[in-house]
């Protein structure tokens, strides 16, 4: 039988008041997107009536199609609009070292660097293996670009006090299959900016793309430097920088999903453009991943950054400075806690070498507490780390996080670390990935507490995922996130 109340196809239509009801309830469980207490995957600036302005936009321009620009000339001037501030900001455009900048809007960070690889790798048709360098510490998107589009991957350690790559060890790592090699400004673990000047100078001397990954603060970074903080150089007034991408859903504080790929000039984005001709229907051309692309999101943020400008994202990046101070003061604060790195865009990160003081077990309790932070493994002499990605709207908040991250501390020692059975350490230790069965699965998650719905204590989970290797890791995590997503009947 047809659930009436929460099937997205009933046998009868629901009335429109009621669907926003049900709606509305299930977004009852989600984490807060506003407020100022949740530090990952949502960026809140705390302006009023943004968001009524931005949907206005996405509204009128939802059921608009990016796969034909010469249809709809309206969405192409808004794109063509985002690209060219997205460039001006980040040293491109007339007038600059880069003056012919162009670019693309895809629909984020992973979009724009699976593109800048397929850009790289297509402008090599001569090479049968391609290659790409990129630090430990860049996104995983360049894994994931490299699985997908079958280009081998050439990881750069990170040193363990600076958590950046040495460039000797980057310049070592390029062979002459090499097709692209990446910087992050900043490292989205961190929120440390690699050497991009001299990292962008090796690539070039050995005549391979150089692509800086500032995703993350690309939209940070420059409004930081206006207020005097010593950002070093990054954009394409850095010689040998080739393409950034920059995500306008992340500090532009556009909705998601838009993100912007710039290259330097056309002839290096002319590799990731896809064509065909070779069938019956309209003749395909794609600048981008999708075909069909919605006109929301493009014109909800050119709705934002017209209405914010250049005197809002910097008051906005003033208020976050502060916060990232304000919360890496309260880390410094609590006996036990370290900054793993200090704050240099908008990210407090901090550790603990405290053998009693568990970091999965203090993220449940600042869950508990109402804060939302986001738990890092440890890798590769790296210690495990809890991550703060710093908006505006944290701002009025810095001050009730110190006690509560106190609290949670002191809850945490009292709670002592997470103490798995040692035949469950030992499974992990010894389990390889092709090992696991539905039935293993099952049972692994049901003693974890997995399965029924998203859990609010994981530390038990974490410490798990830190005990196994990282292929088990791997097909642990899709097997677990395998037992939430099943079809409601």
């Amino acid at each position: 039988m047809i659930d009436e109340t929460t099937g997205a196809l009933p046998l009868h239509g629901v009335p429109a008041a009621r669907v926003l009801d049900e709606v509305r309830a299930l977004r009852a469980a989600d984490r807060p997107t506003h407020g100022g207490r949740l530090f990952a995957y949502v960026y809140d600036p705390g302006v009023t009536g943004l968001d009524e302005l931005a949907q206005a936009a996405h509204a009128g321009s939802a059921h608009v199609n990016g796969l034909d620009p010469t249809a709809f000339p309206s969405l192409l001037a808004m794109e063509n609009a985002l690209v060219g501030a997205a460039a001006r900001l980040l040293g491109g455009g007339p007038g600059t070292s880069a003056p012919d900048v162009v670019g693309s809007v895809t629909s984020g960070g992973t979009e724009s660097l699976m593109l800048a690889v397929k850009a790289a790798r297509d402008a090599r048709p001569d090479l049968a293996e391609p290659r790409i360098v990129v630090p430990v510490s860049g996104h995983a998107a360049f894994a994931k670009a490299a699985h997908y589009l079958r280009v081998a991957l050439d990881p750069v350690p990170v040193d363990p006090v600076t958590l950046r790559p040495a460039v000797a060890d980057v310049a070592a790592a390029i062979r002459p299959e090499t097709v692209l090699v990446v910087a992050s400004a900043p490292s989205y673990a961190h929120g440390v900016v690699d050497p991009v000047a001299e990292i962008a100078a090796v690539a070039a001397a050995a005549g391979v793309r150089c692509h800086v990954d500032a995703c993350f603060g690309g939209w940070t970074l420059p409004w930081l430097r206006r207020l005097g903080a010593p950002v070093p150089p990054f954009d394409f007034a850095v010689p040998g920088v080739t393409s950034i991408s920059v995500d306008l859903h992340k500090y532009a504080y556009a909705p998601k999903g838009v993100s912007v790929l710039l290259h330097r000039d056309p002839a290096l984005r002319s590799p990731q453009f896809f064509a065909y001709a070779d069938w019956p229907g309209y003749t395909m051309v794609n600048p981008v991943i999708a075909s069909t692309r919605s006109g929301g999101p493009i014109a909800a943020a050119y709705a934002t950054l017209r209405h914010l400008g250049e005197d809002g994202y910097l008051r906005l990046a003033a208020l976050t400075r502060d916060a990232v101070t304000g919360l890496a003061d309260a880390v410094r604060a609590v006996d036990g806690l370290r900054l793993l790195a200090e704050p240099e865009s908008t990210v407090v990160c901090f550790t603990s070498d405290d053998p009693g003081l568990d970091l999965f077990v203090l993220v449940d309790e600042l869950t508990a507490r109402g804060w939302h932070t986001q738990p890092q493994l440890a890798y590769a002499g790296l210690p495990a780390s809890v991550h703060l990605t710093v908006t505006a709207a944290v701002a009025p908040r810095v001050a009730e996080f110190g006690p509560a991250l106190a609290e949670a501390v002191a809850a945490a020692r009292a709670a002592g670390p997470v103490v798995l059975p040692p035949e469950l350490l030992a499974l992990a230790g010894s389990l390889t990935p092709e090992a696991l069965t539905p039935d293993l699965i099952a049972g692994l998650a049901a003693g974890l507490g997995l399965g029924a719905g998203p859990a609010d204590r994981m530390a038990a989970v974490n410490t798990l995922l830190q005990a196994a290797p990282l292929r088990l890791r791997e097909r642990l995590l899709v097997e677990f996130v395998g037992l939430l997503q099943r079809p409601t009947w």
